[in-house]
């Protein structure tokens, strides 16, 4: 599912990051805010097809649950989807008029627009194996750990990737929004990202630990997942550029074997 969710999250990324006109994404972001496959006759074949990906692949994951737990979720699902597009939607638009937004302006939006919202919706629904109207209630307003791990995520992403994406043609990112409206240098704005990623982490552990309805396997996944970001981007882009750090992390602790040696 997860294999699924980042293919899918990828290609769409793309289309706004790099393929899709101002006009197309505006389209396609009403499409998926409707889940109506009707809205896409006016897109081109491209986006059709990546629509009809995502449409047809939500819904068979919102169709196992209801089969295994009696459970309709094809609304939460569409709607952390349309959530998500709308948040990329945003950033196309400050792309194309030049703007940058202040570091608090470009948090509220890039907490969502970095996909782990979507990522752990999904996630949710797939591990809990009760699911309560007081969760649901909760998964629907984004709650603190979700937050927390989301932005983790986000900034850890723009650690690793900000300076090639910045060069690729892309909207300025949190080190260098804050570097716009403090008048830091990038080496200030770097540490200060590094702080608010500590000081996010101290909010994840009271998370944590109060009272939560949702499930422990849930909790410890919005937890591994701000840990698995600062592994991936501690030297760079490890997804963007997998070949490098990230490709000798998992050959060490999948594949290679581990020697024992004897104390000679």
């Amino acid at each position: 599912m997860l294999t699924q969710l980042g293919s899918l999250i990828t290609a769409i990324d793309d289309i706004y990051d790099v393929y899709g006109t101002l006009k197309e994404l505006e389209l396609f972001t009403d499409a998926v805010e409707r889940w109506d496959i009707d809205a896409i006759d006016q897109l081109p074949d491209y986006i059709k097809i990546c629509f009809l990906a995502l449409h047809n692949s939500i819904n068979d994951m919102a169709f196992e649950v209801l089969k295994k737990q009696r459970f309709h979720i094809i609304k939460h699902l569409k709607k952390a989807w349309a959530d998500l597009c709308k948040a990329y939607l945003l950033e196309a638009k400050w792309y194309y008029s030049g703007y940058t937004p202040s570091l608090e302006e470009y948090i509220e939006n890039a907490w969502i627009s970095i996909s782990a919202p979507v990522i752990l919706v999904h996630a949710f629904f797939f591990v809990t194996k009760q699911i309560t109207k007081e969760a649901l209630e909760c998964l629907e307003k984004y709650p603190s750990i979700i937050r927390s791990s989301s932005m983790i995520l986000r900034f850890a992403d723009d650690l690793g990737t900000s300076s090639d994406e910045i060069e690729r043609g892309d909207v300025p990112k949190s080190i260098q929004c804050y570097m716009h409206q403090s008048g830091a240098s990038e080496e200030e704005a770097r540490q200060h990202i590094k702080f608010l990623i500590g000081e996010t982490w101290k909010q994840m552990n009271k998370d944590r630990v109060t009272n939560s309805p949702f499930c422990i396997v849930f909790l410890e996944i919005a937890t591994n997942l701000g840990r698995m970001a600062q592994c991936m981007y501690q030297h760079g882009d490890g997804y963007g550029v997998p070949n490098r750090e990230t490709k000798d992390r998992v050959l060490s602790l999948l594949i290679n074997p581990i020697y024992h040696y004897q104390q000679l």
